[in-house]
């Protein structure tokens, strides 16, 4: 009890995540449960783990890729698939964030880098400047769904019965299914002020098709080796890491080793508020595991709930509610080793799970007050919050929609990692 009143307090003045639930904990050892000397060491053996340096490794590769050029490249292969298209810049919004979900696996980081090409070039050709800063950063969203996922790679870690690689492939076809819903919208929707762009010639898309294909390399080197078993995720990390140093400084040279100072530290940066929070909340689930919190709730859910669909129906609503208020990594923490047993006690795939439950949580970037990717594109847009939350919920019920979809057909989520044998 004192620990959960003590975390909602720090939480609700405004305290880190991380240091609300270390406090917390110190507040329940307290009570003279335990010493005091046994929060760092399971704060310790929460990082214990060779998988978990694949986070730092993955965000590193995602801040050199981002530094090397690539922006303009992406944004150029995805301008010759579908800039023709009706609502052309908007379908070059979407579809540049499906490839750019390959090369960083971060929503916010593909806010900033796509945002601030896109948002003005947008209100160039006709797009009000809410609509396009709501639709950079509800495409934003794909980023954490379609490999190599950091979120992916965190849930199967909390996890012990879901892999790495079948979470990957489980992503691809809701990321995907996710950017068609939002191409089809904004078909719709923009017809009244987008203007008509011209198609590029066939050598301009041959080149574009060139310039893209390089960094391309990368996601599908890493998804397709981990596949095959020949390396695991942190091997894979790494060799997306020295593939990003070789393309941003001898091939597109547009990355400086003056410039790489700065990318590392932002990358520790990054990396270390992630793996904090994953810390302090691994001691957590451990001295609730201890106390048998998680057993006790497993218990009381399953006395009232025995349907599958009705589960996923209550556990929609309370990631979507969680995600209003608690930032996705950290919610993903907290309740998968609550939420996972009671999922696979009534025999929900574990991997539909766990991209439900990612789904949720990414959805949550979106939505005020603590949607980090709506922040993000208001910082670059300047339109102010209020006109960014009216614009981004036509957005906001077409992931929705889509959460719906790949939450009662779980064939979409699982056809994949089954064709694969995980």
């Amino acid at each position: 009890m004192i620990t959960g009143v003590s975390l909602l307090v720090l939480l609700a003045i405004g305290a880190p995540v991380a240091f609300a639930i270390a406090l917390g904990l110190v507040a329940y050892i307290s009570t003279g449960t335990f010493g005091i000397d046994l929060l760092p060491q399971r704060i310790f053996a929460g990082m214990d783990s060779f998988t978990i340096l694949a986070i730092p490794l993955f965000v590193l590769a995602g801040e050199l890729m981002n530094a090397s050029g690539i922006t303009s490249r992406v944004i150029n292969l995805a301008n010759a698939l579908v800039g023709h298209a009706k609502a052309g810049l908007a379908q070059v919004n979407i579809w540049s964030s499906v490839i750019f979900a390959g090369l960083s696996g971060s929503a916010v980081a593909d806010t900033s880098a796509i945002g601030r090409i896109f948002i003005p070039s947008m209100e160039k050709e006709g797009y009000p400047r809410d609509f396009a800063a709501a639709l950079t950063a509800a495409s934003s969203v794909i980023g954490p769904i379609i490999p190599p996922s950091i979120p992916v790679i965190i849930y199967a870690l909390i996890t012990t019965n879901v892999s790495v690689p079948a979470l990957f492939l489980a992503g691809i076809v809701p990321g995907i299914l996710l950017a068609i819903a939002l191409s089809i919208y904004v078909r719709f929707f923009v017809k009244d002020y987008a203007k008509p762009r011209e198609r590029m010639n066939m050598s301009e898309k041959l080149k574009a098709l060139w310039n893209g294909l390089i960094p391309l390399f990368m996601p599908v080197f890493v998804i397709g080796s981990i596949l095959a078993g020949i390396v695991t995720p942190t091997e894979a990390a790494s060799f997306a890491v020295f593939y990003a140093l070789v393309v941003g400084l001898f091939v597109f040279r547009e990355l400086k080793p003056g410039d790489l100072p700065g990318i590392f530290a932002g990358a520790m940066r990054d990396s270390s508020s992630i793996l904090i929070i994953m810390a302090t909340v691994a001691a957590a689930n451990w001295f609730m595991t201890f106390a048998g919190i998680p057993q006790s709730i497993s218990k009381f859910v399953l006395g009232y709930v025995d349907s599958p669909a009705t589960f996923l129906i209550l556990i929609n609503l309370m990631l979507l509610a969680v995600g209003l208020v608690l930032e996705g990594i950290a919610a993903m923490l907290v309740l998968v080793p609550i939420l996972h047993p009671i999922a696979i006690s009534l025999g929900i795939d574990p991997t539909h799970f766990g991209i439900i439950v990612i789904f949720n949580l990414m959805i949550g970037l979106i939505t005020p007050p603590m949607g980090l990717c709506l922040f993000v594109a208001d910082a670059i847009a300047g339109v102010g919050m209020a006109r960014m939350i009216k614009a981004i919920m036509p957005f906001f019920i077409v992931e929705l929609l889509v959460l719906i979809i790949i939450t009662f057909v779980p064939d979409i989520v699982t056809f994949l990692p089954n064709l694969f044998g995980f």
